[in-house]
């Protein structure tokens, strides 16, 4: 069994997160008091009033609510970009009905969606999805906000699932990763197959085996053509069922991954299969 020699993504990066956010919360926890220097002889100390004493002695009531403006404030300030934010609500409460399908919902994303979108590195795209999904939050470092315009390995774009039917999220890939020609398209990278043993991981979270593909196909729409994909990955972090469609375009190769588990399956693969039909830049 040929095993693709790709990284592996999320265990290296929830490694990083969780290194990042250990030494934030040491360095606030860490901070020492502010020090008060002890004269040596007390007798002669002297006391000058200033305008910071005078601080001190505000009324609790005072300080609570210059505490709560410092904290708003700051929050303000350390705000992360809409990028990496998401929507705790249902999908349904805000995006239009898809006009083949009053079952679904249409996202079709917009520069205000992702940092690769603003940056121009990512072509718009769409899908249609239930509306009682959720979109879920992409950690920073998984979003490529720090990279752009010129990332060099895969990030991802946008996340959404719901508890019962599954989960979907959008990778992208630079072009230059999988091949050297400029404005490739997905049929100059090569075959379907060479393509998901570069991107598989990228499906997984972890690692592919060329024989936990099951089926793959080639979907052409007007100029663009889409490599199609239906794996059985029994170790995979995503979920053990999982289907993706490929497609390049510009700079960079785009992948829909629809990921479910073992008991999620049997009731959402028809939906998770008409979501991925409906993929499309």
């Amino acid at each position: 069994m040929a095993n693709a020699s790709a990284a592996p993504l999320h265990p290296l990066l929830s490694s990083i997160i969780s290194t990042s956010t250990s030494s934030r919360s040491h360095s606030l926890l860490s901070v020492p008091p502010e020090c008060v220097p002890i004269a040596s002889n007390p007798s002669k100390v002297s006391v000058t009033t200033t305008a910071a004493d005078s601080s001190l002695r505000k009324s609790p009531l005072v300080r609570r609510r210059d505490l709560v403006a410092g904290i708003a404030l700051a929050a303000a300030l350390t705000k992360e970009p809409p990028s990496v934010a998401a929507r705790e609500v249902e999908v349904g409460s805000y995006l239009p009905p898809a006009p083949t399908d009053p079952a679904f919902v249409v996202f079709k994303a917009t520069s205000k969606d992702t940092p690769a979108l603003r940056a121009g590195n990512v072509q718009p795209y769409e899908f249609m999805l239930p509306p009682t999904w959720k979109q879920t939050r992409v950690a920073n470092i998984l979003s490529g906000n720090y990279c752009q315009p010129k990332c060099a390995e895969p990030w991802v774009e946008v996340k959404f699932e719901d508890e019962k039917q599954g989960k979907v999220q959008i990778v992208a890939s630079p072009l230059v990763r999988l091949t050297n020609k400029p404005n490739a398209t997905i049929e100059d990278i090569g075959s379907p197959e060479k393509v998901i043993a570069s991107l598989g991981p990228f499906v997984t979270g972890n690692t592919f085996d060329s024989d936990e593909l099951l089926e793959a196909s080639i979907e052409k729409s007007g100029d663009q053509t889409y490599y199609k994909y239906e794996l059985e990955t029994p170790f995979a972090l995503t979920g053990s069922h999982n289907l993706a469609k490929a497609t390049a375009k510009g700079n960079t190769v785009i992948l829909f991954v629809a990921s479910a588990s073992d008991k999620q399956w049997p009731l959402s693969e028809k939906v998770l299969k008409a979501m991925l039909e409906s993929f499309k830049i």
